[in-house]
């Protein structure tokens, strides 16, 4: 029997779990880390945080599952940003991750100096506060002296890798998300790094996400409590690894994820472009796949602002409260929107300088009411999402439930009615954690084929249908949701320029 392990790093905690090649989850370890603000609107995370919190996480998974038998290690992690090493392998300066809104300002002028159709035929994606491609352009900029100390640059999860074995290398799928990347030839593009003036030898050599990208250092294994020479695959983004543990590799499922943000994925067998931009195109971790993502900023995060400034940051029961609340308000929240903008948004607005708020507040709305417009205003925007990616075409017969927010049952029957479309939740846990072992498992020949990845990921579900009358309501309630933010554009513009 082989052992894998995945570690997926998170936003806010890195969690890794133990697979056996039937894809049973032996052991779990979990540890979270700091989100750094410095000042408003940046968010960095240090580097060796996550390496510190990769190594309880690790022990944490080893002792759980009673076995220091690794056969190979993925690795999972979240998106667009990067952290700078110098030529002694030590980061130059925190983390800017995807959070981040420091850039907000000049993403026209990061657009305008490699061109919209450079972005769109070559990255298949606008740049987007947080990306790397804006992260790089601004520190060139406001900060060039950590530039010109830099000697390479690695997406997140790249980092963990080279700690645990010393090589530098990345792969399509976290690449593509920089957008400095050609997903067509699948390799960094140097007609955007020029046109941005950026230094030409950041860049890490590109390997496909399940090839082995080096082994187990001695010094790192004894900090993990593992053997050394296990082989480390090159892993993938966060949003493929998911695809990956959840079977997500071929046309017709898509998933609709509710996490910090939230995401739409849609697999694709070759790249379909927005022309328009409003939806991002990257590379799958599989091989000769793309994916068609459309992702929103604040999703769970909006239900944890409220949270929050209610004072339950502390009550471990909080958001089942707070659902338990919003299951009393009937669908409409009792004519009550909430805008899931408060750090900007991405799909389908594109609009970094988007602004929340609730719309339609009266007297007679309590908490429940605020629950419920934060539940429906993020599940209106995944239903723009998703009717932008059928009207390009893109095949979605069917939707899988993702990520801990649609573990709740009242945000999940919210989705499939304003969604209109059944929703599958998996019975399996930490599917990108799961993801990432399943590449790894690739990468030493366990899984020979796609077809074997998704027959060994393949798990019991659940449907949630959506109810006709609700859904009826919440088609009304849409077409109004779409009316308020054209309204409002203007005047969030002008106060996030009044705000600086």
């Amino acid at each position: 029997m082989a052992f894998l392990l995945g570690i997926d790093l998170g936003t806010s905690s890195v969690k890794a779990v133990i697979i056996d090649e039937r894809t049973h989850i032996r052991g779990i370890g979990q540890r979270e880390y700091p989100l750094l603000v410095p000042r408003p609107g940046y968010a960095e995370q240090n580097a060796e945080d996550w390496w510190q919190a990769v190594v309880v996480a690790v022990r944490g998974a080893v002792a759980q599952a009673d076995t220091r038998q690794i056969d190979a290690i993925g690795f999972s992690g979240h998106m667009h940003s990067g952290v700078l090493l110098d030529s002694a392998h030590k980061p130059v300066g925190p983390a800017i991750i995807w959070a981040d809104q420091r850039t907000s300002g000049l993403i026209d002028e990061v657009v305008s100096r490699a061109g919209w159709e450079r972005f769109a035929s070559i990255a298949g994606t606008l740049p987007a506060a947080g990306f790397m491609a804006p992260n790089l352009y601004w520190l060139q900029r406001n900060d060039p002296q950590q530039l010109d100390r830099a000697r390479s640059v690695l997406l997140p999860k790249d980092y963990l890798r080279f700690r645990m074995t010393g090589e530098i290398a990345t792969e399509p799928s976290d690449a593509s998300a920089t957008a400095l990347f050609d997903i067509q030839q699948r390799r960094w593009s140097s007609v955007i790094i020029e046109a941005l003036g950026l230094p030409p030898g950041l860049w890490p050599e590109v390997i496909e996400s399940s090839a082995v990208a080096g082994t187990l250092t001695r010094t790192a294994a004894d900090e993990l409590g593992l053997p050394a020479g296990i082989s480390a695959v090159a892993g993938s983004a966060d949003q493929p690894a998911q695809a990956m543990g959840n079977g997500l590799i071929d046309p017709g499922l898509g998933s609709v994820t509710i996490g910090t943000g939230g995401q739409l994925f849609a697999p694709l067998l070759k790249p379909r472009i927005d022309e328009r931009l409003r939806l991002h195109t990257f590379c799958h971790a599989a091989a000769d796949r793309w994916y068609l993502l459309g992702a929103m900023l604040s999703a769970g995060l909006s239900l944890r602002w409220l949270r929050d400034v209610q004072g339950m940051a502390q009550d471990p029961d909080a958001y089942e409260k707070l659902a338990s609340l919003a299951n009393e308000v009937p669908p409409g929240a009792g004519g009550l929107f909430f805008l899931p903008y408060l750090v900007g948004e991405r799909a389908p607005i594109m609009d970094p300088l988007a602004r929340g708020g609730f719309i339609g507040l009266t007297l007679q709305h309590g908490l429940g009411h605020l629950t419920r417009a934060i539940m429906e205003g993020v599940a209106f925007t995944m239903r723009d999402i998703l009717d932008l990616m059928l009207a390009l075409g893109t095949p979605i017969e069917q939707l899988l439930a993702s990520g801990n927010g649609l573990r709740n049952p009242v945000w999940r029957h919210i989705m499939a009615d304003v969604l209109a479309r059944p929703l599958r939740l998996s019975t399996g846990a930490e599917r990108a954690g799961v993801g990432a072992a399943v590449l790894a498992g690739q990468g030493i020949g366990i899984y020979k084929s796609l077809a074997e990845v998704k027959e060994a990921v393949a798990m019991p579900f659940e449907i949630t249908e959506p109810d006709a009358r609700r859904a009826a309501i919440y088609a009304e309630q849409f077409a109004r949701y779409r009316q308020v933010y054209p309204l409002l554009k203007e005047t969030f513009h002008s106060l996030s320029r009044d705000s600086r």
